[in-house]
């Protein structure tokens, strides 16, 4: 699985702040965040360069799109499409609203079980592909939330219900003076209680060829402001992605 966490504050100078762990096997090779798709311009993401395709990805228009797997789907299929294309399809629109209707009306069994989140600085969006029939979208609220390979804020998943509470007590970060030191010490946590087991860890060590492979905080303001801090291994310093 992977994390994403979406603080909405409609209203503030930064509306949308977003903070993500990418969990995937060490060996499938990927390139960091660039503009690697000519036939798309502007739009900037992580490459997986098995399939062509992104975990996460923004726009010039402002909008993020993400894509984490739902429980028991990891890894392709045959004759299924790789879930990598929703987050470019879905930036194909005008807004994060407009993208998740769109990823609405596409037929879920041509993908994997899916979670995407489509956000920009006006809404947020959760989008549910569980492999069959039309994909659900359905609107994040303000205030923090935590998607993983569960619905948002599913306190069934370990994940959530360790580290929600923890993003929701944290001093949300500052973008205007590059301060994003609450949520950075947060997504770098690998801790976890022996009882329940890696579950709950938040920064997976490599496990059987697996883990946290790299990390990103990303900030868009009601002015069109677009900040994306990314980390290309877990510890790894934060640095800024020309978009």
């Amino acid at each position: 699985m992977c994390t994403v966490v979406i603080l909405r504050r409609p209203g503030h100078t930064w509306p949308l702040l977003l903070a993500a762990n990418r969990d995937e096997r060490l060996d499938r090779a990927w390139d960091p965040p660039a503009a690697h798709w000519p036939n798309r311009r502007g739009v900037v993401g992580g490459r997986d360069a098995t399939a062509g395709g992104t975990w996460q990805a923004l726009s010039p228009r402002g909008v993020v799109a993400a894509v984490l797997n739902r429980p028991g789907s990891l890894g392709p299929a045959a004759g299924k499409r790789s879930r990598g294309e929703l987050p470019l399809l879905a930036l194909e629109a005008e807004s994060a609203a407009a993208g998740a209707a769109r990823i609405a009306t596409l037929d879920a069994s041509d993908w994997r079980p899916f979670n995407l989140v489509i956000a920009d600085a006006a809404s947020a969006w959760f989008v549910r592909g569980t492999g069959s029939g039309r994909a659900e979208a359905m609107p994040l609220p303000a205030g923090i939330s935590m998607v993983t390979a569960h619905d948002p804020n599913d306190l069934g998943s370990p994940r959530t219900r360790r580290h929600l509470p923890r993003f929701r007590a944290a001093p949300p970060p500052a973008p205007e003076r590059d301060d994003w030191e609450s949520w950075t010490a947060l997504l770098r946590d690998g801790s976890y209680d022996p009882a329940i087991g890696r579950a709950e860890t938040l920064a997976v060590p490599p496990t059987n060829g697996f883990g946290t492979v790299c990390s990103s905080l990303l900030a868009l303001g009601a002015g069109g402001e677009r900040q994306w801090l990314f980390a290309a291994a877990p510890g790894a310093a934060f640095t800024p992605v020309v978009i």
